[in-house]
């Protein structure tokens, strides 16, 4: 088996109030955790409706009624093939939502930006089963090749054919800022990202995301409480649309207001200096259920699956790959 032959697959799934994971589907992934349970209708429901009034509101300046838009979410799930020659199984690699928006005025559908609330099954091996691994044996920080093999499977995959038929700019991922860092209001101000603000020092988790290729900025949008951490490639501020932006806003804000509300539904906004905290008790806790206890148990529970089925018995392929390809 030539290592080249890596390939990749990628499947959609529909992410609305219907929504159920499938029997493939990462369970720790936020919107698998907020699908499931006796209310799980409402459930998305509330989550999707906080997405819609958000966007509205951040596109505001676009349309003349607050209902023209229409945001749709699609779950993009892709297999790595380890083989194509031989038609090899897909394992699991990745999944992250993709957004479109609707103009139900003119019925056109404005691309938005893909990467929202990307997981993937290396990136919880690497966290869950490698750093307390590496913290057991008495090492600090993180090991030194931490994020390699991960980095370069990410690279391969958005620069793959299989990626750019289907989406035409590369992800861009949102998340959470660091509660172990301290932000700093700067002067950049965008029409929809809002305030930008910078730290001294990067945390783990921003130079595991820089050795898939990516940089990172800080911004607090318009309506915000707190800044979110976006990761790109080529340049975040002219390479997408202002609605394209306020599509993965509304989407990221609204989970980081389920899954950290400490932070994001925060009743003081962040001023000129911040530390996020999850220790802040003047917080909203939105209409939703979200198991925070559960994510973080199943996540080490799939990350020694993965290192099982994955990691373990691909690991000479998986390391001969590797050699030569730059992080």
């Amino acid at each position: 088996m030539l290592a080249t032959d890596f390939t990749y697959s990628i499947r959609t799934t529909r992410f609305d109030e219907d929504y159920s994971p499938s029997a493939g589907s990462r369970i720790t992934t936020n919107f698998a955790n907020l699908a499931r349970g006796a209310g799980r209708r409402q459930n998305l429901r509330n989550a999707l409706t906080m997405i819609r009034d958000r966007f509205h509101d951040l596109a505001e300046g676009d349309h003349p009624t607050p209902d023209r838009y229409t945001v749709e979410l699609d779950i993009v799930s892709a297999d790595l093939h380890l083989d194509a020659a031989e038609g090899g199984a897909g394992v699991p690699l990745l999944e992250m939502l993709d957004v479109q928006i609707v103009d139900t005025a003119t019925g056109d559908r404005i691309p938005g930006i893909t990467g929202n609330n990307l997981s993937s099954y290396v990136r919880d091996y690497d966290f869950s089963v490698v750093l307390p691994a590496h913290a057991a044996s008495g090492g600090s920080g993180a090991p030194s090749d931490f994020g390699d093999l991960h980095g370069k499977l990410y690279r391969h995959f958005v620069e793959s054919a299989a990626y750019r038929e289907r989406f035409a700019q590369p992800p861009v991922i949102c998340i959470s800022v660091s509660t172990s860092k301290t932000y700093r209001r700067i002067g950049e101000r965008h029409p929809v990202l809002g305030v930008e603000y910078e730290q001294s020092d990067y945390s783990m988790t921003d130079r595991y995301f820089g050795k898939m290729g990516l940089q990172v900025r800080y911004f607090m949008p318009r309506g915000s409480v707190a800044p979110l951490a976006f990761y790109f490639e080529g340049d975040l501020l002219g390479d997408y649309s202002d609605l394209a932006l306020a599509g993965t806003i509304s989407t990221m804000e609204t989970f980081q207001r389920i899954y950290r509300p400490e932070i994001y539904s925060a009743h003081s906004a962040a001023g000129e200096v911040y530390r996020p905290s999850l220790e802040n008790q003047a917080h909203s806790t939105p209409p939703v259920t979200y198991d925070r206890e559960e994510r973080s148990r199943l996540a080490v529970t799939q990350g020694r699956f993965v290192e099982e089925h994955f990691m373990t018995p691909y690991r000479t392929l998986l390391d001969q790959w590797a050699v030569g390809r730059a992080v």
